[in-house]
């Protein structure tokens, strides 16, 4: 079984620039590279990743290539591009020829206007990306699953994964209208979910593997078992009991599954939607 963590990040500490690692978050106030990365990977099995952007550059979509260029355990890139520009065509075709360059993503989670994906420049960026073969990985918060499940509905050709469940509210144990919503995105069958970022959702300090069920449930049903793929959100889960604790929770929870299907989420999926 070849094992990919589809959802991971790198970067040099800046703490403008980094202003979202608040006082709680402390223990990322440091680099974190490729060499950090690897015994982890190593230790669990995993034989590759897939590096996603933290900042919202093409610096970053550059640094993440540079990084991939020397380590070939990073197995994909999803990067940054202005989807709004008039010229996103011209960039996107430049960026086509980094083979390990497999999508895009924006922070839709922190913008003012919720709807910004359904603007008419967005939607004509996200439309661009099928032309080139990139993939679209989704940062959103459960107030934004209307507007995706629309913008996923008209883009029927075009792949999509959630990123961490749309971030739904594990910390206070509510499963609607989240629950509701994840499952009408789940009807567009170019949506994928990763299954990554949990730990952060919950109480960082008192979760239990058992908080998380509910929430699992929903997802592995909604979507099937082909269209959900392992990230461990590294390394912005060390902040809520670390990369091993994190993964042995779904490693518990997947273990009555079928080898076909345990397979295909920790690494099939993955490897298939980006074509790594």
């Amino acid at each position: 079984m070849l094992k990919i963590d589809a959802h991971q990040h790198f970067w040099q500490y800046e703490p403008v620039r980094d202003a979202w690692i608040g006082e709680d978050m402390a223990t990322l106030r440091r680099d974190f590279q490729p060499a950090d990365l690897a015994p982890l990977l190593h230790q669990h099995g995993f034989a590759g990743c897939v590096a996603v952007q933290a900042d919202q550059s093409e610096a970053e979509t550059e640094f993440l290539l540079s990084l991939a260029a020397e380590h070939e355990f990073i197995r994909g890139v999803v990067g940054w591009v202005d989807l709004r520009a008039p010229g996103v065509d011209e960039r996107l075709e430049y960026y086509a020829q980094f083979d390990k360059l497999k999508g895009f993503r924006h922070i839709l989670q922190g913008e003012a206007d919720r709807a910004l994906l359904l603007t008419p420049a967005f939607r004509r960026g996200i439309a661009a990306l099928y032309r080139y073969g990139f993939a679209y990985d989704l940062l959103i918060l459960p107030d934004q699953l209307g507007y995706t499940a629309e913008l996923a509905d008209t883009l029927s050709t075009q792949p999509f994964v959630v990123d961490h469940l749309a971030k739904p509210p594990i910390k206070s144990g509510a499963m609607e209208p989240w629950a509701k919503q994840i499952r009408a995105l789940a009807a567009c069958e170019n949506v994928l979910c990763k299954v990554s970022g949990l730990v952060t959702e919950a109480d960082w300090h008192r979760w239990q593997p058992a908080d998380f069920r509910p929430y699992l449930d929903v997802v592995f049903e909604a979507f099937g078992t082909g269209r959900v793929m392992y990230g461990s959100d590294w390394p912005v889960c060390e902040v809520a009991g670390g990369y091993a604790r994190a993964l042995g929770l779904l490693e518990d929870y997947l273990r009555p599954f079928s080898a076909a299907e345990q397979a295909g989420f920790w690494g099939g999926t993955a490897v298939a939607f980006y074509r790594l």
